[in-house]
């Protein structure tokens, strides 16, 4: 994408706080996820097995020049417990991808992405001035599926034989997005999913 990628900034919630993912967020990181199979799935990274290793794809995504990475911090620990970025970010176009997430298996189903998501995009729609936000994810993840339309994202087609994986098979890419005027409402009912749980 063309135009300068948005300033790394700190973002703020009641359960997350994400801020510029570094090296120093890489024992954290091995602690929440390290080893753990399930938690990089879908990731296209080998399952790190040693902190040298989560460090290398800490390392990968700090200097990717087309990725804005935040660790996601838990307030009440100061812990980091997975990470989230933004991609391919065109001010031209009004354009983002939101992607490049993993959490440690003891934040799934809790308010973490949910509220990290809502940090993201507020910061992305209000901040930025996005006209569209977007998603990708693997065909056969139906749970980073189910998750993406729990935001309020609109499903737009799947790009076929679009990824290659680390073991070698060729992943289908679900997309999906959402455009500024259906931020408002995606937005309160985010909030209030927040504030019910």
């Amino acid at each position: 994408m063309t135009a300068k990628l948005p300033s790394p900034t700190t973002l703020i919630g009641r359960h997350v706080r994400l801020e510029p993912l570094g090296h120093a967020h890489v024992p954290d990181l091995f602690a929440a996820a390290g080893r753990d199979e399930e938690v990089w799935r879908w990731v296209p990274v080998h399952t790190p097995m040693t902190e040298q290793e989560i460090g290398e794809v800490v390392d990968s995504r700090v200097q990717d020049p087309d990725c804005v990475p935040f660790a996601v911090i838990r307030p009440a620990t100061g812990r980091a417990v997975g990470v989230t970025c933004y991609f391919d970010f065109s001010a031209t176009d009004e354009l983002l991808e939101i992607g490049g997430t993993w959490y440690g298996r003891a934040v799934w189903r809790s308010a973490v992405n949910t509220e990290s998501k809502l940090l993201l995009l507020t910061h992305a729609f209000d901040d930025l001035g996005m006209g569209r936000v977007m998603w990708q994810t693997d065909h056969l993840n139906e749970r980073s599926q189910n998750a993406i339309r729990r935001l309020g994202a609109t499903h737009e087609g799947t790009l076929r034989r679009n990824r290659l994986r680390p073991d070698g098979t060729w992943r289908d890419s679900v997309h999906f997005s959402m455009l500024r005027d259906e931020w408002p409402a995606a937005k309160q009912r985010l909030t209030e999913r927040l504030a019910a749980g």
